[in-house]
Parts: C-alpha cells; sequence; structure tokens
C-alpha cells in the first residue's frame, strides 16, 4: 500500500536512535515485565478485516459521520453488500476500493435502519504520499490509515512483510509525529506522541525464533512498528486469518518490551 517512499514502507533500520528512547521506553514499560501481543490470529473475531472490492460508482453507498463529522471525508463509500467489520466496540470498517486504488476506513460502523452510519470516515489515495490534513483524525486517533499496518497473512505466507505495524499504548502524549496527523493524549511526561516509531534493536537475536513469528519479527527489526491508537500496551495489529498459527503467533509474546528501541524520524508536533 502507498508509494515505495511512503513513512510506512520506509526501512528504518539504520536511522538514529532518538535522543529520548530510554525515557520513552521507561515511561512505556515502567514495571519493566510489559511483552508484546500479538492481536489478532485465526478467530475470526480476533482482527481488524480488511474488504478489498470493486463496486462501481454508481453502486456507491451514503453515510453519516455522527462524532467527527467535520474530519470526515465525505461520502458515499464503496460498502460491499456484507463487509467484514472488526468485531468489539471500535467496529472499524476498512475498504480497499481496487478500481480507484483507493482506501476508504470508518471508525464504530453500522447498519441500522435500512443506512449506515459512522463515528468517523476517512478516504486515503493509495498512490499518494499525503497526509490528512493537520490536526484531522481518521479512523485511527493518530489521522493515519489502519490498513496500511496491518500484519496480513499472504504477506507473511510470502516470507517477507514490507512496511511498518501498527500498535497502541494506553497513554500518550498530547501531540504527534509525521505521518500522524492528530493526537489523543495527555501531558503525562515522556508518554509517547501518536506517530512514534519503534523498532526492535539490532542485538535482540532472531534465531530462537520460526515460522510466522519470524517473519513479523524481522519486519519489526527493518521498519518498526508505528504508534497509531490509544489502546492496551503493545498491542500490534493484524487481520483475522483462519490460516493463523496460534501456536506458531504466541511466540511473539515472549519478546519484551525493552527489546525496542525509538528511532528519530521528525519533530513532535502539538496543538
Amino acid at each position: 500500500m502507498f508509494p515505495a517512499d511512503n513513512a510506512w514502507n520506509e526501512d528504518v533500520s539504520h536511522l538514529a536512535v532518538d535522543a529520548n528512547s530510554s525515557a520513552y521506553l521507561a515511561e512505556m514499560n515502567p514495571s519493566g515485565a510489559t511483552h508484546i501481543h500479538p492481536d489478532f490470529g485465526s478467530d475470526p473475531s480476533y482482527g481488524i478485516p480488511i474488504n478489498v472490492d470493486t463496486i462501481s460508482a454508481a453502486n456507491f453507498t451514503p453515510i453519516a459521520f455522527t462524532l467527527y463529522p467535520d474530519e470526515s471525508d465525505p461520502g458515499p463509500y464503496p460498502i460491499p453488500s456484507s463487509p467484514a467489520i472488526e468485531a468489539g466496540s471500535d467496529h472499524h470498517m476498512l475498504i480497499v476500493d481496487q478500481a480507484d486504488c483507493k482506501l476508504y476506513e470508518t471508525w464504530m460502523a453500522q447498519f441500522s435502519g435500512g443506512a449506515w452510519s459512522a463515528a468517523n470516515g476517512a478516504v486515503f489515495d493509495l498512490g499518494s504520499d499525503a497526509l490528512r490534513p493537520e490536526g484531522w483524525t481518521s479512523a485511527d486517533a493518530a489521522g493515519l490509515p489502519i490498513a496500511a499496518g496491518l500484519v496480513r497473512y499472504a504477506e507473511v505466507r510470502a516470507g517477507a512483510i514490507d512496511h511498518a505495524i501498527r500498535f497502541t499504548m494506553s497513554t500518550t502524549f498530547k501531540g504527534h509525529i509525521h505521518p500522524a496527523t492528530h493526537d489523543a493524549g495527555g501531558n503525562v511526561a515522556n508518554s509517547p506522541p501518536m506517530g512514534l516509531r519503534i523498532r526492535l534493536k539490532s542485538s535482540f537475536a532472531l534465531n530462537v525464533f520460526h515460522g510466522q513469528s519470524l517473519v513479523i519479527l524481522t519486519a519489526l527489526a527493518r521498519y518498526g512498528a508505528i504508534l497509531a491508537d490509544n489502546g492496551s500496551d503493545f498491542y500490534f495489529s493484524g487481520e483475522p486469518n483462519p490460516n493463523w498459527n496460534d501456536d506458531d503467533l504466541d511466540q511473539l509474546k515472549t519478546v519484551p518490551a525493552s527489546a525496542f528501541e525509538v528511532v528519530h524520524t521528525g519533530p513532535i508536533i502539538t496543538p
């Protein structure tokens, strides 16, 4: 997704460590006991699904935005007849329109009374590096595209992930780093801003891992992960797929948060 020079597709293995990396990690992992968690698996209700379809513009569907209409890209949206929607409270609905190479994402999507609504919505041109307007949210609190950072089964099966991975933290700072355009945090010292990028340290040994987990960890060492939303600490996002090997993915739970470092990708932008 997105051009090769897009921030999501940037190899950050050689970028400088952020001067505040240790302080960030101390705040993000105060007990020293936090481990990463794959927030996806073979259970269809566990993960964020992506709908990939080609729908005629004549069949695009109106959608009303109820919480952030002023920061939403207006409809209609190319909603399939029976779209896959994230289970749980967030109800993210992600749609890739293959005809126009665009990504449509909504938060808290629901169909009621014969009509679609959502808290907000964002449209991304998959052939462009353009960011959301400064200060605008998206279906993610950071104003970022969700689908771009999901671990997808097809790429892991092919043997390589070539993009950063989306992750969440419970406490975030009131500020953001591009490509994020929005923040949803407070002023806790050294809490991470939206758009913060972490990577697996080169000193962390990968030779004890295998299979699907090794592919994911290799990507975390090369492309890292981008903080995209408030949620459980060090939860890494992916799509549900019946072919995931959950026992294999459980290897990821042995990787401590202390195995990561923050890389410098730009200044923090505050409101």
